[in-house]
């Protein structure tokens, strides 16, 4: 075989849209045994259809959901909830289609800003394997419906250090779409700063300049505060979504260990492509600065990762546009075209390859066992409303949440102080409202409820004490007892 047969690479640097299409077809090819093999559901996907389920019932984030979900991301799978109730495979198909668009858009933007000495689409190509590191990766989590706007952000600044000359208007599109971005994760609220940086550093960005990016920032924010004043909600929506999101504990679903067995590999050609960079490239200054801004936005996705409520595969989807941008570069610098065909082969088959093994569990390092939803002790509870005194997110599997405690870390210090007035008012609120058909009480705190609730009382009958420990106990509303 002749070098000039190598085709991959070829046909991915001309400088034609129509290569999109192959991008397209590779990551339907890719992503076809997770959406038509058997599917396993995370935890985070359970807890967005639950979720979606209790806002479709018509219930107020915040005031009548106790939930620490930012509120677009609630708003986000109250929608998905609505199209695709709780089919996998849809899911995971539109998560495929915002996918292919991140590899577009991005790839596109490089071509417009000039990022390359040469116009192609082996960015798109380069983006979508990355997009599969990791089987979760295809989730149509809030995660990926907040990276979409960090990516228009980003094209934002790069246009802002070629001008140099900041209209209003773009500024102030920049904080307006971090802003969003940061009510579906609210950890995406660092890069308001990385922005401001990077405009700082490589756009001299005047101080009114600077506080429009803050104000668009702001803008989102306070829209939210006006609909929640106007519902007399703002002490909830500060309490169950700024103070519990505002925090630096992770809560770790795989362990470091874990990923860099499964981004080794990428970590790797990250570090060849610094080190060829530093060696070839030869830049324009505009290219140069493009250069430093991407490893200022790694620096800021790091930070961020640290600092994430939760930290699973697909939370590091924020580095995959400068990774994009770095390996991207490795390859085409590589003189050889035969040595380039070959690495780029070598990349796409060890990502994949590592990715696959590291779901069919042939890779021990790599747990994944968290990030699925635990089993529950009540699989016989089928299509009924629950309300679960515990952190048992497995009993949702089949169930819908009753009443209005979905997050037990938010709940519990309501039910274990039902003295206080206005927790005791708040309990009876809901179960008028929307009474739960099952209450599961793992530690006894129904009785303590009961006591100040005599008419709630005679709702409920406990069906079966299912513990030894004499605290256990399934409560069940006496006309579905007796049918």
């Amino acid at each position: 075989m002749q070098v000039k047969e190598f085709f991959v690479l070829r046909f991915f640097r001309l400088n034609d849209p129509y290569r999109l299409l192959g991008v397209l077809l590779l990551m339907i090819a890719i992503s076809l045994p997770m959406l038509f093999g058997p599917i396993a559901l995370t935890l985070q996907e359970l807890k967005d259809m639950v979720l979606g389920e209790a806002l479709n019932d018509g219930r107020v984030l915040y005031l009548q959901l106790i939930d620490d979900s930012p509120w677009l991301a609630a708003l986000f799978a109250k929608w998905i909830e609505f199209i695709f109730g709780r089919s996998l495979s849809a899911r995971h198909l539109f998560a495929l289609l915002i996918l292919f668009f991140q590899a577009s858009y991005f790839a596109l933007a490089l071509i417009r800003n000039k990022a390359y000495n040469e116009s192609n689409y082996l960015a798109a190509l380069i983006f979508a394997i990355l997009c599969f590191f990791s089987f979760d990766m295809l989730s149509l989590s809030r995660e990926l419906i907040a990276s979409t706007f960090l990516l228009f952000a980003l094209n934002i600044l790069f246009k802002e250090i070629e001008f140099k000359v900041q209209r209003d208007e773009t500024v102030l599109n920049i904080g307006v779409f971090i802003g969003i971005a940061s009510l579906f994760v609210f950890s995406y609220a660092l890069f308001l700063l990385g922005a401001l940086v990077i405009l700082y550093a490589f756009a001299r960005i005047s101080l009114r300049k600077a506080l429009l990016v803050v104000f668009g920032f702001v803008f989102p924010h306070s829209l939210l505060f006006c609909l929640y004043f106007f519902r007399d909600g703002l002490p909830q929506l500060c309490d169950f979504f700024y103070n519990t999101n505002f925090t630096f504990h992770t809560i770790a679903f795989v362990s470091w260990k874990s990923l860099v067995w499964l981004g080794g590999v990428i970590l790797l050609f990250f570090f060849f492509s610094l080190v060829m960079l530093n060696r070839e490239a030869r830049f324009t200054r505009y290219q140069s600065q493009l250069l430093q801004v991407m490893m200022l936005w790694v620096l800021i996705a790091t930070i961020q990762i640290t600092i994430t409520r939760e930290r699973t595969p697909h939370s590091f989807i924020t580095f995959i546009p400068p990774l994009t941008y770095f390996i991207s570069h490795y390859i085409l610098l590589i003189r050889r075209k035969w040595i380039a065909e070959i690495m780029l082969w070598v990349f796409l088959f060890s990502v994949l390859g590592v990715s696959f093994a590291a779901r069919a569990g042939k890779i021990k390092a790599v747990d994944y066992s968290n990030l699925f939803v635990p089993a529950s002790a009540n699989k016989s509870l089928v299509e009924k409303k629950v309300l679960v005194l515990a952190d048992d997110w497995g009993s949702y599997e089949n169930n819908k949440v009753g009443s209005y405690f979905l997050n037990w870390d938010l709940s519990k210090e309501i039910f274990e102080h039902p003295e206080f007035y206005e927790n005791i008012i708040l309990i009876n609120e809901s179960f008028q409202s929307f009474p739960p058909d099952v209450i599961i009480d793992r530690n006894g705190l129904m009785e303590k409820v009961f006591v100040r609730l005599p008419l709630l009382k005679t709702q409920y009958q406990i069906k079966v004490p299912y513990s030894l420990s004499g605290r256990e106990k399934i409560y069940v509303r006496r006309m579905l007892y007796n049918h």
